[in-house]
């Protein structure tokens, strides 16, 4: 008598979503949400700086897609306190009015926020970094990394049976200045992770990021041959460069002043969290008009050429207490953000005519060093967690495919580089798309988020459908050129010929002379909407961002 075969099938786990609403296709905006068993949780809610719009305004992600989805996460997880990780909270956070867990770094800089807008400051919860929290299914643990603002934390996020490493900005800093290298021991013994969701930012360069401690080495050489006054401008959020600044300043035998608001409050912010013990004691820039120039130095804002800030006041010569003269120098301790560049020039003529000395990225790479991870630390620190897959995020195409191109040379699985809405899931099978929802952009306007108004009009809204545009371009000597391909996601519009328009758009590029991101989007808006109403049948409302990247050959004509 045969006897019956029970064919037992493997239980299949519960899959876990994984849905960017910023920071995917893009650097800037970070906001990422994690779905296991209908609960959600958010990691991060950034914003980025809107270069190609007037008056450059702060964009915030759109959260109309959770709202369609029926999302509503049962907790937001900041991994640091940099303004595209937390610069959105103090808008979108109404929204969910949850429950927001931060180290105590990024804690103190969101309730400085939620006061200004009038916001209570109860749900902000304070996490040691090191630390673990429950939330619904999620346990998540706080790693610590080194970055450019101490606190910064990987997250180890647990639910169900899967297991992903949210990477957030770091990198492997052997002498990180403010807090302690990076544990190797520490990622070692969370091997393997199912999935990690990484930082893309520099892994198309290779080698290593240069060290916190080898800028400050610079920073005194550099200051010990300045003889009249020096003003040194770097990130505000960067704590360890200005500690590192005045550190310099007293081994030279110099005062050390504040100029700028954001400097001021993130340096009050992290003076009474301790992490700036070491930092010598602060002069107003009322009085240091009473100091010989060869004893003052100023640490500034402005060194991407906002025309607000202190650095832009002193190249104009309207700042109330401080002129710069002749013999001073001026220190461009920090990298020029894509974009930026006609600025800073405008900047730096400026300063010229003071005959100032300026020192920069260009003429003296040493005093700056990156918050993100080059190929050799994407490796070793992959060679630690040792992942089954990786999601490259935090960056541009460009960025995302270096990143996959790495993780496949190390034998891990990379097969999707996300965009912003795109709707991803990892179960038993790997990782694969399940839907794309196109993100609209919002911004703050009016001290409040409103969508922004496409070039066509809401007239075409409902009617013709929507179709969003992202164009990278790089500025060169003589206009601008696009680099890569175009970001292009259109719903319910006509079918587009996009080799047509993309030959088109490079030529257009090519005629336009105009300084700014503004300016070239004034000049595309009126040809972009001529050339989609001679060449679609119905013209959807159309959303242009312009992108400014960096490239190394600045000029060139290719455009792959």
């Amino acid at each position: 008598m045969s006897q019956t075969r029970v064919q037992i099938r493997p239980r299949r786990r519960p899959p876990l979503h994984f849905l960017p609403l910023g920071g995917c296709g893009e650097i800037g905006m970070n906001l990422n949400l994690y779905g296991h068993a209908d609960d959600w949780i958010a990691v991060d809610c950034g914003m980025m700086i809107r270069q190609d719009l007037p008056d450059n305004p702060l964009q915030v992600p759109d959260l109309t897609t959770l709202n369609t989805l029926g999302i509503m996460p049962r907790a937001l997880i900041i991994t640091h306190g940099h303004e595209d990780h937390i610069g959105a909270v103090a808008w979108l956070w109404p929204n969910w009015d949850c429950p927001i867990h931060a180290t105590p770094l990024a804690a103190g800089l969101l309730r400085a926020k939620f006061l200004e807008r009038g916001l209570t400051t109860e749900a902000i919860r304070v996490i040691e970094p090191g630390e673990a929290l429950e939330t619904g299914p999620f346990t998540l643990r706080y790693l610590p990394l080194t970055h450019s603002i101490p606190e910064s934390c990987a997250l180890l996020i647990a639910a169900g049976e899967h297991r992903v490493l949210h990477t957030g900005d770091w990198k492997l800093d052997p002498e990180p200045l403010i807090g302690p290298p990076i544990s190797a021991a520490t990622f070692r013994a969370i091997a393997p992770v199912d999935l990690v969701v990484g930082d893309s930012t520099n892994a198309p360069l290779p080698g290593h990021s240069r060290s916190e401690g080898e800028v400050a080495h610079a920073l005194v050489t550099a200051i010990n041959h300045c003889e009249g006054r020096v003003v040194v401008s770097c990130f505000a959020s960067n704590l360890a460069r200005v500690l590192a600044i005045g550190r310099a300043a007293r081994r030279c035998g110099r005062r050390v002043s504040l100029m700028g608001r954001s400097m001021e409050r993130m340096v009050g912010v992290a003076r009474g969290l301790g992490y700036l013990d070491d930092l010598p004691p602060l002069v107003p820039v009322t009085d240091l008009g009473y100091l010989p120039p060869e004893e003052v130095l100023v640490i500034a804002t402005g060194s991407q050429g906002e025309p607000r800030a202190a650095l832009s006041r002193l190249s104009r010569g309207r700042h109330p207490h401080f002129e710069l003269t002749r013999g001073d120098t001026v220190i461009f301790s920090a990298k020029a953000i894509p974009g930026n560049e006609r600025l800073i020039e405008r900047l730096k003529r400026g300063l010229a005519r003071f005959e100032v000395t300026l020192m920069d990225e260009f003429n003296h790479p040493e005093l700056h060093a990156s918050g993100h991870p080059a190929q050799d630390e994407l490796r070793t620190f992959y060679g630690w967690v040792r992942p089954r897959r990786l999601l490259p995020v935090h960056g541009e195409p460009r960025h995302q495919q270096a990143h996959q191109a790495l993780a496949r040379e190390m034998g891990i699985a990379a097969p999707l580089a996300p965009m912003d809405g795109d709707l991803i899931r990892l179960d038993g099978d790997g990782l694969r798309l399940e839907s794309r929802h196109p993100q609209s952009p919002c911004i703050v306007s009016q001290d409040a988020v409103a969508p922004l108004p496409g070039l066509g009009g809401a007239a075409n809204r409902s009617r013709h459908g929507r179709l969003h545009l992202a164009v990278s371009v790089a500025a060169t000597e003589h206009g601008w050129t696009r680099i890569g391909r175009l970001m292009l996601d259109a719903s319910q519009a006509s079918p587009l010929d996009e080799t047509a328009f993309a030959e088109w758009l490079d030529d257009c590029l090519e005629e336009i002379e105009t300084d700014s991101l503004v300016g070239l989007r004034h000049a595309l808006q009126p040809r972009i909407l001529a050339w989609f109403a001679d060449h679609l049948h119905r013209v959807p409302e159309i959303h242009l961002q312009l992108l400014a990247v960096e490239t190394e050959r600045v000029g060139s004509s290719v455009k792959p």
